[in-house]
């Protein structure tokens, strides 16, 4: 017990201590919310490293589709870091900064405001994230709950107090840059802890080659294709439609997710966006490859893994039995990692969902004069009742019948990047983009999303995935069949937005002919 407690309190006062050093920066709502948008390559790279990759990914995603999918799980991950990552930061990186930085947002709901010139596009943008961030963060605590358990056997509800607790410590006194520091130290023990657990979980099925022998052996129980031989090492695995809808789910998603697009809102310039590209790409192949790697190798590990009374294993489980029986420093190693990118996550999370809000939700609606040390004191006050909020939900959660993580994060993400992400990629880089084709996106999504939950006619993987694509197609058809918008007014934002940004190194003849 000792080297896991002490890796624990160091994890501790470490978080705290960065909290207390960064508070000088969160003295105005810009320098709270975005870092002063001067926040170097480094930084912004693992704060959207770890903000993509939490205990969902690494307990629950990992653990379930590690177990149905076998080692084509590993396609996830690579998805995660191209799709996800690398073309992700080059596809929306410098723009994005170029234009909220011209337009002062500093949300992606008063993005969509001063873009489409909507300001009940902004008002309702701020009420989807209020309402589908809380279950994402909900989702977070309970990847902790079975490997607390299995370190410290301290109940689930101590472990989730104590993480908001220290969450709300950190987040409340130093804002962004307090999140950014402490994701990048905590983004170090993800990338060390991840290679040595594989190594430990590997060298105890014989290395790599028995792993992969033995699993091999393993019987096809997959439905359709359980005469497949070989079909948790096989290159696409036993269900290539499923795998499929989780792909797009969790790498084209990120494209959509307010905690994750505002990172380029606070970066420097243009060239600390193409270091970050390559920061973040090679963060997501070491942390999400070789989560969705280890997961793969779930199987092996059946004889330890919870059941229901059903017989369907609980996939919570799957990968805390694959950890069980290594030693101590690797299991305190493991709970620290997990921790790490559970904190990171959170406190992206309730930042981006206080900050919301307060700036696009109460300010100038509810509240009509809010000066910035206002602004900042709700922010704050915020901060707390998120994730007061959020805790509660995981607590009544962890005794409910949805009982995957998965399902949570599923719902969450299909919702947010089904109704933002064809508005937000297509108003960087079309000026024809309509008002009436962001409303449009906004109700197919939430819809398709919030149907398919209470009818549950499909996975909401797949629901959330189809509400992503739907909208690429619904965005530019409801735009040419609507009256255009204002041409002199769009023309002069994208002109001002990169020909002035004077790192953004956009040629103007592509920004003369908005392409």
């Amino acid at each position: 017990m000792i080297p896991k407690l002490v890796m624990m309190l160091a994890f501790f006062a470490i978080t705290v201590h960065i909290g207390f050093r960064t508070r000088k920066s969160a003295m105005d709502v810009d320098g709270f919310v975005l870092g002063g948008r001067n926040v170097g390559p480094w930084l912004s790279a693992f704060a959207y490293g770890t903000s993509y990759f939490s205990a969902v990914v690494f307990i629950g995603y990992a653990g379930q589709f590690g177990w149905k999918y076998g080692m084509a799980a590993l396609w996830i991950g690579l998805g995660n870091a191209f799709v996800g990552s690398l073309l992700a930061w080059y596809v929306l990186g410098a723009r994005t900064r170029a234009m909220t930085h011209h337009l002062r947002a500093q949300t992606m709901p008063e993005f969509f405001g001063a873009r489409f010139s909507s300001r009940g596009l902004r008002i309702a943008a701020a009420a989807i994230i209020f309402v589908f961030l809380i279950p994402y963060t909900a989702s977070v605590y309970n990847g902790l709950s079975r490997l607390f358990d299995m370190a410290f056997s301290i109940p689930y509800e101590w472990c989730v107090i104590f993480m908001a607790a220290l969450t709300c410590v950190y987040v409340v006194l130093g804002g962004y840059m307090a999140t950014a520091v402490n994701d990048t130290v905590q983004g170090c023990v993800m990338l060390f802890g991840i290679v040595a657990v594989i190594v430990a979980a590997l060298s105890g099925h014989g290395g790599f080659t028995q792993a992969l022998v033995t699993l091999s052996r393993v019987p096809n129980d997959v439905a359709g294709t359980a005469g497949m031989q070989g079909a948790f090492i096989s290159l696409f695995g036993p269900d290539l439609f499923n795998l499929a809808g989780v792909f797009v789910l969790t790498s084209l998603g990120t494209w959509g997710l307010p905690q994750m697009v505002q990172k380029f809102y606070a970066i420097k310039s243009s060239l600390a966006i193409k270091r970050g590209a390559i920061i973040s790409t090679v963060f997501a192949l070491v942390v999400a490859g070789g989560s969705y790697f280890l997961g793969g190798f779930g199987r092996l590990a059946a004889d330890r893994v919870a059941y229901t009374p059903a017989g369907t294993p609980v996939y919570d489980s799957i990968i805390p039995a694959m950890l069980a029986n290594m030693p101590d420093v690797l299991i305190g190693l493991t709970v620290v990692l997990v921790l790490s990118a559970s904190m990171s996550t959170l406190s992206a999370l309730v930042l981006t969902s206080s900050s919301t809000l307060t700036l696009d939700f109460l300010r100038g609606n509810f509240i009509k004069e809010m000066d910035v040390k206002f602004q900042l004191v709700t922010i704050r006050l915020l901060i707390v009742a998120f994730v007061l909020i959020s805790m509660f939900i995981a607590l009544i959660q962890y005794n409910s019948s949805v009982t995957f993580i998965a399902q949570l994060m599923s719902i969450s993400w299909g919702a947010l990047a089904g109704a933002f992400l064809a508005p937000f990629l297509y108003g960087l880089y079309w000026k024809r983009v309509t008002t009436a084709s962001v409303w449009a996106c906004f109700v197919f999504a939430l819809l398709l999303v919030c149907s398919n939950m209470a009818l549950g006619v499909s996975s909401p993987i797949n629901a959330g995935a189809l509400a992503m694509l739907a909208g690429l197609v619904i965005v530019p058809l409801v735009s040419l069949v609507t009256p255009p918008p204002d041409a002199a007014r769009v023309d002069a934002l994208f002109r001002e937005s990169y020909l002035n940004f004077h790192d953004a190194r956009i040629d103007a003849d592509q920004v003369a002919g908005g392409r």
